[in-house]
Formats: C-alpha cells, sequence, structure tokens
C-alpha cells in the first residue's frame, strides 16, 4: 500500500489559484510539478532566461523542502525553454546548483508556449534512500 501525501501550501511556494499540487510525494519518491519563474504570490516574474531559471529553480528547491526533501535528493530534471539556444546560460546555473559526480539526470526541449509567455519551466522528481 502506497503512502500519498499532496503538497499545496508551504513556506516559500507561489500561492495561486491553479488546481494543481505542488508536488505529490508517493513513499520515496517527490514528483515536482513544473515551476516557473513567480514570487510568492503566484505573479509571473519577467526576466531573462538566467533570471527566470534561478527563481524557477528556486521554486523547485522550495517545493522538494515542503516536501520533506533536499535538492541533494533530486535524481531527474525536465526543462522546457521558450529558445533552445539558451541552453549554455542554463548550464553555467545548473553546474553551480549541482555538484559534480551528483548531478541529477536531465532532460531538456524546447517548448512552442510557456505559461505566462516565460522562458522556462522546470519540472524534478526526488527520491530518499530507503
Amino acid at each position: 500500500m502506497s503512502h500519498r501525501k499532496f503538497i499545496t501550501d508551504g513556506e516559500g511556494l507561489p500561492q495561486w489559484d491553479n488546481p494543481i499540487s505542488h508536488a505529490v510525494v508517493v513513499n520515496n519518491m517527490c514528483y515536482i510539478s513544473g515551476q516557473l519563474s513567480v514570487n510568492v504570490e503566484g505573479e509571473y516574474v519577467a526576466g531573462t532566461t538566467a533570471e527566470e531559471a534561478k527563481r524557477a529553480f528556486n521554486n523547485v528547491f522550495s517545493v522538494a523542502k515542503a516536501a520533506g526533501f533536499d535538492k541533494s535528493e533530486i535524481v531527474y530534471i525536465d526543462i522546457a525553454f521558450s529558445d533552445l539556444s539558451q541552453v549554455n546560460e542554463v548550464n553555467k546555473i545548473y553546474m553551480k546548483l549541482f555538484p559534480e559526480g551528483k548531478r541529477p539526470a536531465r532532460t531538456i526541449a524546447e517548448a512552442s508556449a510557456l505559461p505566462f509567455g516565460g522562458k522556462i519551466k522546470i519540472v524534478a522528481t526526488a527520491v530518499k534512500d530507503v
């Protein structure tokens, strides 16, 4: 029997009228919904791709924390870009956030449109050792 916890609120998490959970924890796994460059009020904050990526990663880490996970437990990241030519800018941030040899698996893709007209959306999965 699996244990499920739905993360809809927590310190530092964007608050918005959106019919989703920020994350769902099933047993020792945490599935984090796509995070954007939004502030805690749920308002989109436009910026360069790098600026939006930093805010989206901070949101990912805040969601993980609210679910009882640490960023070191993130094992998979999926990044959608509005402009894939910006991947090198995000790679610089990614390499600072995750130490070499302990970087999550990752996929990237270009999307024709992202919510709010954003430049980046980040989805993540974290796993606790049992």
